[in-house]
């Protein structure tokens, strides 16, 4: 595997975890994981959705961190070099397949961003009587679309340019806590709200009955697997800023604890916030269905806080900067991967590819604002149910059977001493395939 001494890494496990938790947390978090529970048995769909990310999600993770964490290098060079010499061209066209469901990821994750932080300061614009500039910034337009979106870009790429330790590692390890801080402070005060007993009854007290229906099982798989940004080479990334050596599978799993508590937590936030709106008398369901889908956190929400009076605007502007810092995260990890691609295999300097990154981002951004209603929904769904799920399939192939020199997977003599190594070699090599077919072909052709 190529190593190479000069080249930037996290200086700590703790600035490993954080930002790789970041990387994992979003959007897809603390607003689709709580919506995928409102709309499929709540308690029960919170059951299957925690067997499932530790029996296919965590692997999945495990693997594309271990590739990164042997190469040392960018997830192009990494998957060529683990393919070997038979199978290297292989390798090299995944990684850059990779690299465009990044750009793809970063297209629509930046205009879903500018408006989450247009609807922050809708909230300070209201408290400091801009009612029209607040109307203006909670209202959809191509406009507003052309103005935030790159704002967001350019505070993702100022992070990213900094580099891995004084950039993401020092920006995650701050915005971390932050949103854990302002996550917890929001459940304190919607709990504290009438109605939010019974969303949290629904939440937290599963029916049994319903654990075994296909519907809710393929959910729950494919939100587990997505949650944690699986498939497009950030993981990979991250895992080459690590030095070899360390224990993978513990950060590996400090990571999917952390990122699965985020989720577990949002739906002590959002389902609650939902009933509340309910009790307020705002229509939430219909035929047991959120109306709107993830549309309902820009319909339903920023009313149910607007009736809350001064304090709702504040609530208002913590939910949605809340949203805003955990798609950063985000954001900076996807930036990574084809800025890492352009720095160690042609040559260009961190400053240089991350600017140019970001330009090709807003190009794509501007294209989907100008086709929003042809190509928005489009490449959100060919990114999340078949460029994801086959990457991550193929991470598996890689270190199940392709990957053999450098291996500790399939190495023998390592095996033989280590029988933990051979189980998990086994279940990554045979079982985690055969899982992921089967959520791939559920969710991809249902």
């Amino acid at each position: 595997m190529t190593t190479a001494s000069p080249r930037d890494s996290f200086h700590s496990r703790l600035g490993f975890v954080l930002a790789a938790a970041g990387a994992a947390i979003g959007l897809g978090n603390i607003w689709a994981f709580p919506t995928q529970a409102a709309n499929n048995g709540g308690g029960a769909f919170l059951v299957v959705y925690l067997l499932v990310t530790f029996l296919l999600a965590l692997p999945a993770l495990y693997a594309e961190i271990y590739i990164g964490n042997q190469a040392q290098t960018n997830p192009v060079s990494a998957l060529a070099n683990a393919c070997g010499k038979r199978f290297k061209k292989l390798g090299h066209n995944a990684g850059i397949i990779g690299i465009i469901g990044a750009m793809m990821m970063l297209s629509f994750y930046t205009i879903v961003a500018g408006w989450m932080l247009a609807h922050a300061l809708a909230a300070l614009a209201e408290l400091v009587g801009l009612m029209e500039l607040s109307q203006w910034l909670s209202t959809s337009s191509t406009l507003r679309n052309v103005i935030f979106t790159p704002v967001f870009i350019v505070v993702g790429a100022a992070i990213v340019h900094q580099g891995v330790h004084r950039g993401i590692e020092r920006w995650s390890s701050r915005l971390m806590p932050m949103l854990l801080v302002m996550l917890l402070g929001l459940i304190a005060y919607i709990l504290q709200q009438d109605g939010a007993a019974e969303g949290l009854t629904l939440y937290l007290v599963p029916d049994f009955s319903q654990v075994t229906e296909p519907k809710l099982i393929i959910a729950a798989m494919g939100q587990a697997f997505f949650s944690l940004a699986i498939g497009v080479g950030a993981m990979m990334a991250y895992g080459s800023y690590m030095p070899k050596g360390q224990s993978i599978g513990k950060l590996v799993l400090s990571i999917t604890l952390l990122d699965t508590f985020i989720a577990f937590i949002a739906g002590l936030l959002i389902i609650p916030a939902l009933f509340v709106a309910q009790h307020k008398g705002l229509e939430v369901f219909v035929d047991g269905h959120l109306i709107g889908e993830g549309q309902l956190i820009f319909n339903i929400l920023p009313t149910l806080f607007s009736s809350m009076g001064t304090v709702g605007l504040f609530v208002s502007f913590a939910f949605f900067a809340l949203l805003s810092i955990a798609a950063l995260t985000s954001t900076i990890s996807s930036t990574e991967v084809p800025v890492a691609y352009l720095v160690e295999d042609k040559a260009m300097t961190r400053k240089r590819a991350t600017w140019l990154v970001s330009g090709l981002v807003f190009i794509a951004s501007l294209i989907l604002i100008a086709f929003f209603e042809q190509l928005f929904g489009l490449v959100i769904q060919l990114l999340t149910t078949i460029l994801q799920p086959l990457m991550a399939l193929f991470y598996f192939i890689v270190v199940g059977w392709l990957w053999k020199r450098g291996n500790q997977l399939t190495d023998i003599a390592i095996l033989k001493q280590h029988t933990s190594l051979k189980l998990l070699g086994f279940y990554l090599r045979f079982v985690c395939p055969v899982l992921l077919v089967v959520v791939f072909v559920n969710v991809a052709f249902s």
